[in-house]
């Protein structure tokens, strides 16, 4: 799809952090821009509650060119038992909704946002989209459950799925910033390199990478994961935390053994009393685990080069955490 001042686009979750630039990067490309949000407010700026039975009108698509979906309920690391019933209402039924409403208007492109998570962990490292086996967690799949809709509905001409991994940029939330808070202030303990390996992704990398298969004609029935081509250890990041907030390196670690026990003793207060301990057994995998992801697919048949690493970003990061 060409861009031009008559490509109108339909952005849910618009004041997001992915929300918010990529409806500034729409803009600068000539789009001519509505959008949803739970708050909503504007003329140009629709309350959204995908919960609620008619949180899609058909008119909330009339004349939209390109909806990009990035609405939804976030995975939430605070919770001990995810509610699958609200996860599948918002992110499964609240997707169904929406394409429901871009079949009447007819709507040509829906370019969903789900995530790595939508599939379960497999041995093959780094993981591509031949991985394709349901999540088995509530969050993971509600999302994955949403993509077959999306892919597979025929409510779209031109429907694309993006599996962002982990997202980093100038943001307040998520599991970095609130490492980075962790280390500045000397509470994050210097864990031994296990040499894990994650995958992550710089904001407007996603954001470009959207653009990309709202546009290219590659793009549609496919299933896109979106990396900036990196991996990190925990262990590696840590130290470059350290660096670019200008403290002294480490040359210590606590024992793995010590970090487990702690994580037993974090997973029995859980269970005690329905909300998470600093360190859990969950909290402790996605620290030391490996979750890595190849991005070859999309910069083979849509062209999507990178533009950050997480090493060049994290200065900028902790500027605007400051």
């Amino acid at each position: 799809m060409a861009t031009s001042s008559m490509t109108k686009a339909l952005v849910t979750g618009a004041s997001g952090f992915i929300g918010t630039q990529l409806c500034q990067a729409l803009v600068n490309q000539g789009y001519a821009v509505k959008t949803c949000s739970r708050a909503g407010h504007g003329p140009d700026n629709i309350a959204l509650d995908l919960a609620e039975p008619g949180a899609c009108p058909p008119e909330l698509c009339a004349g939209i060119d390109v909806i990009f979906h990035l609405a939804g309920k976030a995975h939430a690391l605070a919770e001990s038992r995810q509610d699958a019933a609200e996860y599948r209402q918002v992110n499964t039924e609240g997707t169904r909704k929406l394409l429901e409403a871009a079949q009447q208007a007819r709507v040509k492109s829906f370019v969903f946002f789900s995530s790595v998570k939508a599939v379960s962990q497999a041995s093959q490292q780094p993981m591509d989209e031949t991985v394709n086996d349901p999540a088995t967690d509530p969050y993971g799949l509600s999302k994955y459950e949403a993509e077959q809709l999306v892919l597979n509905g025929g409510y779209v001409r031109h429907p694309v799925v993006l599996r962002p991994s982990m997202v980093y940029g100038g943001s307040e939330k998520g599991n970095l910033p609130r490492m980075i808070k962790a280390v500045r202030r000397g509470i994050f303990p210097p864990l031994s390199e296990s040499g894990n390996q994650r995958s992550m992704v710089h904001v407007t990398d996603i954001v470009a990478a959207a653009l990309l298969a709202a546009e290219k004609p590659a793009a549609a029935g496919q299933v896109y994961i979106v990396t900036d081509e990196q991996s990190y250890s925990t262990r590696q990041i840590y130290d470059a935390i350290r660096a670019a907030l200008g403290k002294p390196p480490v040359a210590w670690s606590i024992p793995m053994p010590l970090l487990t026990s702690l994580a037993k003793l974090g997973d029995g207060f859980g269970q005690l009393t329905g909300r998470r301990f600093p360190i859990d057994s969950d909290s402790l995998e996605k620290l030391t685990g490996s979750a890595w992801y190849s991005s070859a697919k999309i910069a083979r048949e849509l062209g999507f080069q990178p533009r950050h690493t997480l090493w060049k970003a994290l200065p900028d990061i902790i500027r605007h955490l400051s």
